[in-house]
């Protein structure tokens, strides 16, 4: 992990970069493992509020690294470990999923900063986080087409629930390049910013100063209900809340908000 992917903890924030600035943060074998190695690490790290993941260099992620995985491919594997893409290796999702898929599954809320460049697998790898700044002169793309392929990096399921179905397949269909205004238009991008990680820590920090419990339950629920029938959604409401009243951090919001004061929660 730790020749691809950085993680530097403080004051519950985790920043998270991906650090193979030479390739423009590009998917290669040992990025696919250092982004899967740092979303276990996350899911367990003592303390941890909120993650912010972005790029270094020039680029937030530039996709896949053509060159290493056909080499790879000559060699009989397309990625390592992962000869049937229809084997799930992490829960629903196959290895390379995951790299999109565990920022979903992280039980705290990840944003994401995006500048450069986030085509194909590093756009599918974007939307993973539950919000997305980025400038208004950053790259995405689902550019698979370009090489005979399809999103297989969760980007069919992500996509669906930012966008217009008819919007999903015109990009999907042709590749084509739109920029971060287009993108918040679409609604792939919460926000358009001079500085995505900037922005993304600063909005980070202050969920971090909210109640975990009640952080993480929000997530729980925002989670559920893309896929919830409506009174499943009610009752899982209802069961979240119920466990939140009443608890040490709940009555702690009610004192420091009272007192006018820094709220001091426990994990």
């Amino acid at each position: 992990m730790k020749d691809r992917v950085s993680i530097d903890l403080k004051d519950g924030v985790a920043d998270v970069r991906l650090i193979r600035a030479d390739k423009m943060n590009a998917l290669d074998p040992a990025m696919f493992e250092g982004i899967i190695e740092a979303g276990a690490k996350l899911a367990t790290m003592p303390g941890l509020r909120c993650v912010v993941l972005s790029g270094e260099g020039k680029a937030f992620c530039a996709g896949l690294d053509m060159g290493s995985f056909a080499a790879m491919k000559a060699a009989g594997d397309a990625v390592p470990g992962v000869r049937d893409l229809t084997r799930r290796t992490h829960g629903i999702a196959n290895r390379p999923q995951q790299c999109a898929w565990l920022w979903r599954e992280l039980p705290v809320p990840v944003i994401a900063a995006v500048h450069g460049v986030a085509f194909g697998g590093g756009f599918q790898i974007a939307l993973g986080p539950d919000i997305r700044y980025a400038t208004a002169d950053a790259r995405f793309s689902v550019m698979e087409i370009k090489w005979g392929l399809v999103p297989d990096l969760a980007g069919t399921q992500l996509m669906r629930h930012l966008a217009r179905e008819d919007v999903v397949r015109e990009l999907t269909y042709t590749g084509r390049i739109f920029n971060g205004v287009e993108a918040r238009e679409m609604g792939f991008v919460t926000k358009v910013v001079d500085d995505p990680r900037a922005a993304a820590l600063e909005t980070a920090r202050e969920i971090a100063a909210k109640s975990p419990d009640a952080i993480r339950a929000n997530k729980r629920l925002l989670n559920a209900a893309v896929a919830t029938d409506a009174a499943s959604g009610l009752m899982m409401e209802s069961v979240e809340q119920q466990k939140l009243i009443g608890s040490p951090n709940q009555l702690e919001a009610i004192m420091s908000n009272l007192q006018k004061r820094a709220a001091n929660y426990r994990d």
